[in-house]
């Protein structure tokens, strides 16, 4: 895929900013239409524009470019079409299309590396987008098309008219892992080898990962930005020191997520194979998940691919396992298809289980916290023993079933 941004500069120097979000991107139709929200001239200005948005979630910015960059590729590619020239049919061709992308060669990576998006090699699409992915690919994209509309950049959704049943539903993939997944999931953690220091340091990282993603909830680029020095511990009413992790998510807001024992546990034991104190100090630097290339003062934090990449092959190799041992199909094709946004959403379904609903909501994220104070404490002290009770992981017992009955 040529990379003609070089020829193809934005003029007004007051998209910079905007533009800088998608570098590499190489169209530059201009659309002679109304305009009420936006100076854009071009597609490539609009959508930068768009993206703009997402700058402080990291998730939703690559979620956005990565399909909004697949549209405006296929549309000029393809279609040969401006946003504004895309029509009902095109839309549904583009659906059709992201199912398998043809011809290969032009829109499939052959390399199982990622790469950097100037690369000779480079493509959009690593192969054929699941259903589940192509629904949330057209969610985004109409979102996208619709905030053009309102911008008075377009005159209209052209997603609007191809909006099938299954767009306007959930996925009917259930992106959760139930009981007999997880237990796969951790025997393959146990059995992994420990014969040599990288064998165990990969182990113990790897164990602690799976751990700091279920246990709290988190998003993986909440994992990636997180030090460890965010732990913190308050004295409860009855003496016992009750643990938290301060969390930093989308918008830059930040949530309390209660540290059960098990976490904490599992915190010394990943700290001990890096040669550190079991329990960090407040305030300390060192990153949740550190990179094995050096020693935990001078290693560099995992980034957001390498968590997504390290989760995917160790689901992978799970699936490999249940077929190895004669487990059902669907259990591994769902193990295959599971990504580290499903500990997410499986730590939500079993607490949701147990817990008071705006206890999982404050832990999630999924409304801005509240200040704690004096007379809110007892209510933080219950919501701790609301989600350490709710939710467990047991790693030394694999067959444990992860309090999933």
């Amino acid at each position: 895929m040529k990379n003609t941004e070089d020829t193809r500069s934005v003029e007004n120097e007051g998209h910079e900013a905007t533009a800088a979000v998608m570098p590499g991107m190489a169209y530059e139709f201009a659309l002679p239409v109304r305009r009420r929200g936006l100076d854009a001239r071009t597609d490539r200005e609009a959508v930068a524009a768009w993206l703009a948005r997402f700058i402080d979630s990291p998730n939703t910015l690559a979620n956005s470019r990565r399909e909004s960059e697949r549209l405006l590729l296929w549309a000029e590619f393809e279609a040969g079409k401006s946003l504004a020239a895309l029509s009902h049919e095109d839309m549904v061709r583009f659906r059709l299309f992201l199912a398998d992308p043809k011809p290969a060669d032009r829109w499939v990576m052959k390399s199982k590396r990622k790469l950097p998006r100037d690369h000779p090699a480079w493509r959009p699409f690593s192969g054929s987008l699941s259903p589940a992915s192509i629904h949330l690919s057209q969610s985004i994209i109409n979102s996208m098309l619709s905030w053009f509309v309102e911008a008075g950049y377009l005159h209209s959704n052209p997603l609007v008219l191809s909006r099938r049943r299954s767009f306007q539903t959930k996925s009917k993939v259930a992106r959760f892992l139930d009981a007999e997944s997880w237990d796969a999931v951790k025997r393959t953690v146990s059995a992994m080898p420990e014969d040599t220091p990288k064998a165990r340091a990969t182990k113990a990282r790897l164990r602690w990962l799976f751990t700091l993603l279920f246990l709290c909830g988190l998003r993986i680029s909440e994992a990636a930005a997180g030090r460890m020095g965010e732990f913190h511990h308050e004295t409860n009413s009855d003496g016992t020191a009750l643990w938290w992790l301060s969390v930093t998510g989308k918008g830059g807001k930040t949530r309390l997520v209660p540290a059960s024992a098990e976490l904490m546990d599992e915190l010394a034991s990943y700290r001990t194979s890096l040669n550190l104190p079991p329990i960090p100090v407040e305030g300390e630097t060192t990153p949740l998940l550190l990179a094995l290339n050096g020693d935990a003062k001078t290693a560099e934090p995992l980034t957001r691919a390498a968590i997504h990449h390290l989760v995917k092959a160790l689901f992978a190799t799970a699936a490999q396992h249940v077929e190895a041992t004669g487990g059902p199909e669907e259990r591994a094709k769902k193990l295959r298809a599971a990504s580290a946004h499903w500990l997410r959403h499986t730590a939500g379904s079993l607490m949701a289980k147990s817990a008071d609903l705006s206890h999982v909501r404050d832990t999630l994220g999924h409304a801005s916290l509240t200040t704690t104070n004096i007379y809110l404490h007892s209510e933080d002290a219950q919501r701790h023993r609301s989600i350490t009770t709710a939710l467990k992981l047991v790693w030394n017992n694999p067959d444990s079933r992860t309090n999933m009955g």
